[in-house]
């Protein structure tokens, strides 16, 4: 009997967390219905201040809202508050979707709109569903995680191939070399794989990527997700 009420027990909360799903998903339809154009900065949270990235990444959000186009990050510090810093010294929407985790994570300062999660996969919806372009920073294994599944929704044509951009060749060249010499070769991916990145190392260049790509195609987040 204890072990029939333990199960009933369960299987009611797990129906309970499907409309907390739901519910996250509708404030974040709701709060980023304006949001586009938008471009997507990930990377690294241990990014300080006074490191050369965070300037770098700073200058890449603020030359991107100067060409019209908002920034959205995962709203917490490093990588993603430079971005949020540079958008809002732009004057355009910051956005910060944070993540609710163990070690709290408090959303930056310079997001002029958050919006916390507990669901990483919704939060993954967010900042891929309203994004026109995604800048990758150097970061570790979520910054990884973000890479590969942005990559993952173009080759199977989920969403539009937009420009992914991985700043700092020096950085991701290791990464690289890797994908060609050991993943490509043994059949794992294909060419067409490498033809979905852009490596850049220099904010400006950032900028004429995403614009080049924009005034051609004219193509935001909304209608990524339409066949």
């Amino acid at each position: 009997m204890h072990d029939e009420y333990e199960i009933n027990k369960l299987a009611k909360e797990e129906s309970w967390r499907m409309f907390r799903i739901i519910g996250e998903l509708v404030e974040g339809f709701d709060s980023l219905a304006d949001i586009e154009p938008a471009i997507t900065v990930y990377g690294s949270a241990r990014t300080q201040p006074e490191d050369e990235m965070y300037a770098q990444t700073e200058e890449i959000a603020y030359l991107l809202g100067k060409a019209g186009f908002n920034i959205m990050t995962g709203g917490g510090p490093g990588v993603m508050e430079a971005a949020n810093k540079g958008a809002h010294r732009a004057g355009v929407k910051s956005v910060g979707l944070n993540i609710k985790l163990p070690q709290e994570q408090v959303c930056n300062d310079y997001a002029d709109r958050s919006i916390t999660f507990h669901h990483f996969f919704v939060r993954k919806v967010m900042l891929v569903k309203y994004a026109t372009s995604f800048v990758i920073m150097p970061g570790g294994l979520g910054t990884l995680d973000e890479l590969t599944e942005v990559l993952t929704l173009i080759q199977t044509e989920k969403i539009k191939p937009f420009p992914v951009i991985l700043f700092s060749s020096e950085y991701w060249q290791g990464f690289l070399e890797w994908l060609q010499g050991t993943v490509l070769a043994s059949g794992s991916i294909s060419e067409e794989g490498f033809e979905l990145l852009r490596v850049i190392d220099s904010p400006k260049d950032v900028v004429g990527a995403v614009e080049k790509w924009y005034k051609k195609h004219e193509v935001v987040g909304k209608k990524a997700l339409q066949g």
